[in-house]
């Protein structure tokens, strides 16, 4: 009887071991996302190259040793901030995408939010292909660039899948093909778009919706 009373207890201080164990990583998991975050739009500003925790932390509220505690260097910052933005950008679509009753509105504002995004959040989208072209050099970043690039990939097939069903049609390319294509006139628009260059932006916004006509084949748009 003792012995059974004995290994209660030691299973319940265990559990209870294990719970304050959990919340203690969830707090430092939460204030993580919270840091990275608030210092996305200075991470946006200097980008990769140009920054150490110490100048991301002159230039936002919190001190460097604040940034060191929560984050192994930059790259570990900058890895979260980028995950933290695309977690919410890999939605963006998904309303456009619930609320569309034909084939025609799902393209029409998917275009327009395409290129409303761009202009709005140029500088955070700049953030995202700077940490893409840095895993080109460095290893350590692939891993995540290429679980966001996925994740990326997949919201586009989403609506390039439901305007494929709304115009009876199918799709005319594979889920990475139709990203490549799509990801390509972003990054060219984007680089338009910080460069000033804004006929070249209006250009593209102009072409856009006969370009991604194009990814599905047969069928006909509905209004």
């Amino acid at each position: 009887m003792g012995q059974w009373t004995g290994n209660v207890v030691t299973e319940v201080a265990e559990r209870k071991r294990e719970r304050i164990a959990r919340r203690q990583v969830d707090k430092f998991d939460a204030r993580r996302t919270e840091l990275a975050v608030a210092t996305l739009h200075t991470l946006a500003e200097l980008g990769y190259a140009r920054t150490s925790l110490r100048e991301i932390a002159q230039n936002s509220e919190f001190s460097h040793g604040v940034l060191h505690y929560y984050f192994e260097d930059k790259r570990d910052l900058v890895t979260e901030a980028v995950r933290q933005y695309e977690a919410v950008c890999v939605t963006r679509y998904d309303d456009v995408v619930a609320r569309a009753t034909s084939a025609r509105q799902l393209r029409e504002e998917f275009s327009e939010m395409f290129f409303t995004t761009l202009r709005q959040d140029a500088r955070l989208h700049r953030l995202w292909y700077d940490l893409r072209n840095q895993s080109m050099f460095d290893e350590s970043f692939r891993k995540d660039v290429l679980e966001i690039d996925e994740r990326r990939e997949l919201m586009i097939w989403r609506v390039v899948s439901r305007y494929a069903e709304l115009a009876g049609a199918e799709p005319a390319t594979s889920s990475a093909a139709s990203y490549a294509m799509l990801d390509g006139i972003f990054h060219r628009a984007l680089l338009a778009q910080l460069s000033g260059v804004d006929e070249a932006v209006h250009a593209a916004e102009e072409e856009f919706p006969r370009v991604f006509a194009l990814l599905v084949t047969g069928g006909t748009e509905q209004d």
